[in-house]
């Protein structure tokens, strides 16, 4: 029996069932004393089975919600204020309300977009009514045209908790401008027909109240360490702060994290990496804030030693069979596919990962896989009456009070579970890291291909694309070395760990290394995603072209200067075959003449 499948013999899930048991009765909003029990509850039961672990106290910046309302003439209606939206204090904002209607959202991909198309109407000084959800893109585009306040309509007869800021974890004096600067609240479907029905018969003016807690707090974070025979290792990891009970959104997610640290545990003696098992406080008020604060602190480390990292997010919901959505990094795709097909059963669909749910370490180049994971089936969704959300399995009691211990299903994290001992324990026992970078320069390439015709004539891209294609041509030579067995493995395990280094944050990233790219939407190669939209302005906007053009050039040399970086890693690690130089022809002797 091979070891991952030893792994696979001992899933199981009584520890973890006794987890969401505890935090069933935990409301685990961030520098809580709930909070601070759950992570004790980890912590205690991870000192119980010998396994090393420490327990940092990072400060990190939260935001709070506590109430919001909204009157409409002598009715008052309730509703919840996103994380980081401005209080209003005891006299709440008036002010005269505008539609502006937003589209439907289509899928949990498209949540973080602007629903609201086209050109805004004249917003200033009023307070916005729209259709969705207050995320960040949406926001700041109305608060940039000057609304006063904004009131978010939400699908149904839930409200749903979230949080508007656009900052990736606790702020620098740089970052706290794009803080949002005005009062957002949301209310459910039913009071959203009726606001927009007084509206349509005439509604002069609504009034917001707005109450949060807004500032640094410390948050215990539990790191479970379990070593194996290299210091390379994965880094596993999900969040523990809740709204409200939060079953599915994470409680099922922290109990996974505590079975894997069980299991991987028991059989350490036999893994090639290490693994360390993170549990995330100020996921949810704080923007990702305990992954971001990992990342800052542990940077270094984890830039050179960390293999990957696997997020586990509201696995195991009720009604979850299917794999639909899940989302991981080209060069993971493999290693994923291959583990959920072998335990599920199923072939799965692949979602490009978002820039949200604590991937946090983009920029720093390491390869991520999962976030959600199972699903209701889409059928069955529709069945139900249930609109696109960003966990619980799809169930839409995601971020409201409905999410408890019945969201919970125990075959399913059971099934769940053993999908990520399989990737986990690949990742982990494998010779050579089972990560294919021919992948990740095939979508660099697809992406590329759709900015060059933007760029045409008016941006060179002639070095990016002379950059990938030798990267390109090299990894088509390397890989099937490697899998020949003609690299040795430490070779190998070098030149994967370094090459997504490069490759990752060019797919990713916009920002440098060791800071974080904001919470909105990211195109592949985000560094370019500024061509989109060139044209348009060349005739209104020239001095703005030229701007867009110069920050288009810094951001071209820094994809380029890393192509090269790679290419050289290549040449260094695996030599491309010397080419002889044509031997020069001998001239021939003309024979003398004869006297």
């Amino acid at each position: 029996m091979s070891l991952v499948e030893e792994l696979l013999a001992d899933a199981s899930f009584d520890l973890g069932w006794s987890l969401i048991e505890r935090f069933a009765v935990l409301i685990r909003e961030s520098g809580s004393p709930d909070e601070r029990a759950a992570a004790h509850f980890v912590t205690s039961r991870l000192q119980a089975l010998d396994i090393p672990h420490e327990l940092h106290e990072p400060q990190l910046f939260i935001s709070v919600p506590r109430s919001a309302s909204l009157e409409v003439d002598d009715i008052t209606m309730v509703g919840k204020p996103p994380s980081f939206s401005v209080s209003t204090g005891p006299k709440g904002l008036t002010g005269a309300p505008i539609h502006v209607p937003a589209a439907s959202i289509r899928n949990a991909s498209e949540l973080f977009k602007s629903a609201v198309e086209g050109e805004l109407p004249d917003v200033r000084g009023k307070v916005i009514v729209t259709e969705g959800y207050p995320m960040p893109v949406s926001v700041a585009r109305f608060e940039a045209a000057g609304a006063a306040g904004q009131v978010y309509i939400n699908p149904g007869v839930n409200i749903h908790w979230g949080i508007c800021t656009p900052i990736w974890g606790a702020p620098d004096e740089s970052e706290l401008a794009r803080k949002p600067s005005t009062p957002v609240l949301a209310i459910n479907r039913t009071d959203g027909d009726r606001l927009i029905q007084a509206m349509e018969d005439g509604l002069e003016q609504v009034t917001l109240h707005t109450d949060l807690d807004e500032g640094w707090s410390s948050c215990p974070l539990p790191v479970a360490r379990i070593d194996g025979a290299e210091e390379e290792f994965v880094l596993v990891h999900g969040h523990y702060d809740s709204w409200d009970i939060g079953i599915g959104d994470n409680a099922v997610g922290n109990a996974t994290l505590l079975e894997l640290a069980r299991i991987l545990h028991k059989h350490r003696e036999g893994l090639r990496r290490s693994v360390r098992i993170a549990w995330w406080p100020a996921h949810s008020t704080g923007r990702y804030g305990g992954s971001t604060w990992y990342a800052d602190n542990f940077g270094v480390d984890l830039h050179q030693r960390c293999v990957a990292t696997v997020n586990i997010d509201s696995p195991g919901c009720w009604g979850a069979t299917e794999y639909d959505e899940v989302p991981w990094m080209a060069e993971a795709e493999d290693v994923c596919r291959a583990s959920i097909q072998s335990v599920a059963g199923i072939d799965p669909g692949h979602q490009r990962p978002l820039r949200a749910g604590d991937y946090s370490f983009n920029n720093l180049g390491i390869s991520s896989l999962y976030m959600l994971l199972s699903n209701i089936p889409e059928e069955e969704r529709e069945r139900l009456g249930f609109y696109p959300v960003g966990g619980c399995g799809g169930n839409i009691a995601w971020h409201t009070e409905r999410d408890r211990i019945d969201i919970a299903d125990r075959a399913n994290l059971e099934r769940d579970l053993r999908v990520y001992l399989k990737t986990i324990g690949e990742l982990v026992t494998a010779e050579v890291i089972p990560l294919d970078y021919r992948r990740t320069v095939t979508e660099l390439d697809e992406a590329l291909q759709s900015y060059e015709p933007l760029a045409a004539k008016r941006f060179d891209l002639t070095a990016i694309r002379r950059g990938l294609d030798a990267v390109a041509k090299r990894l088509e030579e390397i890989y099937p070395k490697i899998e020949a067995g003609e690299v040795d493995a430490a070779t190998a395990n070098e030149l994967i760990l370094k090459l997504g280094r490069f490759l990752v944050p060019i797919g990713y990233s916009e920002e440098s290394r060791f800071r974080h790219d904001p919470a909105t939407p990211r195109m592949p190669i985000p560094r370019l995603a500024k061509l989109h939209g060139l044209e348009a302005m060349e005739e209104d906007e020239p001095e703005r072209v030229l701007l867009i053009k110069t920050g288009l050039r810094r951001h071209a040399n820094e994809i380029a200067q890393s192509l090269g970086e790679a290419l050289w890693l290549l040449d260094l690690l695996v030599p491309p075959p010397k080419v002889e130089p044509p031997k020069p022809k001998r001239r021939k002797k003309k024979p003398a003449r004869k006297k």
